[in-house]
């Protein structure tokens, strides 16, 4: 009988069970019950990786040699080192008595190959998810409460700070927010060209003609300098933010004398993940924690007050991405000399097939005229129909039918990008040609030269 011994552990450390405990007496429990022989294990570790899921490479190595027919049963030391989560554990259940494998936990004394067995141990694993989600929602409402207190609770930094660890007086551990001053600097900068400018796209321009990037060494977008801008960090808890916070509603969990113009703003609890896009929401206003950080603040209350006056202001008339209807690569085509997007342009005249004109511009080339790319345009016209031809011929030395063209005019232009952008996921323009990179995964399986 061949044997799987599964150990996990979420961090690295000498404490509690370790993997190699879990292994030692899986192993006993093998040979003295099981008549499974020494040379018969095969042994799966994931050391540093949670139970909240099962995206652990030694667990779906387990998996694919179950598949394989390598393994006859297997044996762990306890439940939650295979899975906290009961959706993650039923499903591997599943796969086992499909594969007519067996399972052990010598800990909780479940065997799978009876129903008792089976039963308790779906009801352990409920008990192990209840648990770990109990563990999550307790320490969830202990950072809250620390978020009242204005004490930053680690994560990334924001642009200006860096975090360290400091012990209280009472001894125990925190996080604080240190200023380094070059990136102050720059967000001071940013906040002052803002307030000159009142607009994000000039104030995009001005950093990319000087060459400022950020603290990964990127250029600043748009989102990156509106991020900078509505974040209240920055702001001087004072008079005037007291005011603006008080009449937004906020919940403001400090005195009105702790608004003394030296300390930062920190907000916490603003986003949510949904359950469904796994993208952050913002949370209603009430939901907000904001208090006075510990932190000292970067820009006046009245700045940080008339930049969201503006922010406000400017989104009726915020920059759009061109929905020109003609420019199929919109979105797809990046200039080879800087990496940015190429935008469409249209010109006011058409060609002789009726057809309006534009050009295809480099993104960081229109924005910083010429200072920092200085690649040649790109009739708009030519390069989508180059690129349509160039795809038909991929379809056929591919051996599969392209769509007819009556089909192919009459389809969205979001799904004709969306179905180049899966086949041709690379498409540079370097001031004389086009340059098409393929997505090799999905075209090999139907190459009739590579069967």
């Amino acid at each position: 009988m061949k044997a799987a011994i599964y150990s996990r552990k979420s961090k690295y450390t000498g404490k509690g069970e370790s993997v190699e405990n879990q292994i030692k007496l899986c192993k006993e429990y093998g040979i003295n019950n099981l008549n499974i022989n020494e040379k018969d294990f095969f042994i799966y570790v994931d050391e540093g990786f949670s139970g909240s899921n099962t995206n652990r490479p030694k667990f779906q190595k387990m998996l694919v040699d179950i598949k394989e027919k390598k393994i006859d049963i297997i044996i762990c030391y306890r439940l939650d080192r295979i899975s906290r989560n009961v959706l993650d554990f039923l499903n591997l259940i599943e796969i086992l008595n499909k594969e007519n494998i067996a399972f052990v936990s010598i800990r909780e004394q479940f065997d799978t190959t009876t129903p008792m067995g089976r039963a308790m141990m779906y009801i352990t694993s409920i008990f192990a998810q209840l648990e770990r989600e109990t563990i999550a929602e307790r320490i969830k409402d202990n950072m809250l409460e620390l978020a009242k207190s204005g004490r930053w609770l680690g994560g990334n930094p924001p642009t200006g700070f860096r975090s360290i660890a400091i012990i209280t007086r009472e001894g125990k551990k925190e996080c604080k927010l240190i200023p380094i001053e070059k990136e102050i600097v720059l967000v001071k900068e940013i906040y002052s060209k803002f307030l000159l400018y009142k607009s994000l796209t000039a104030v995009e321009s001005y950093l990319l003609k000087n060459n400022i990037k950020t603290k990964n060494g990127k250029f600043f977008s748009r989102n990156s300098i509106k991020k900078i801008l509505k974040n209240p960090i920055y702001s001087k808890a004072d008079k005037e933010m007291l005011e603006y916070l008080n009449s937004k509603g906020y919940n403001i969990y400090a005195k009105p004398e702790d608004f003394n113009g030296e300390n930062g703003i920190i907000a916490y609890n603003k986003t949510k993940q949904d359950g469904q896009s796994k993208k952050n929401i913002c949370r209603d206003k009430n939901e907000w924690i904001i208090a006075v950080g510990k932190h000292e603040g970067v820009i006046s209350g009245i700045e940080w007050v008339e930049a969201q006056n503006l922010l406000e202001r400017n989104k009726s008339k915020d920059y759009k991405r061109s929905r020109n209807i003609f420019a199929l690569l919109s979105g797809i085509l990046k200039c080879k000399k800087c990496g940015s997007f190429m935008r469409p342009k249209s010109m006011q005249r058409y060609n002789k097939k009726g057809e309006k004109v534009f050009y295809y511009i480099c993104k960081t080339k229109e924005k910083t005229k010429k200072s920092q790319c200085d690649n040649f345009n790109i009739n708009g016209n030519v390069a989508d129909k180059q690129v349509v031809e160039s795809l038909k011929k991929l379809m056929t030395f591919f051996d599969i039918n392209f769509i007819k063209d009556d089909i192919w005019e009459s389809i969205s232009i979001d799904k004709k990008r969306c179905f180049i952008r899966t086949i041709m996921p690379n498409i540079l323009w370097d001031g004389k040609k086009i340059d098409i990179i393929l997505d090799e995964s999905l075209m090999f399986p139907f190459c009739k030269h590579c069967k």
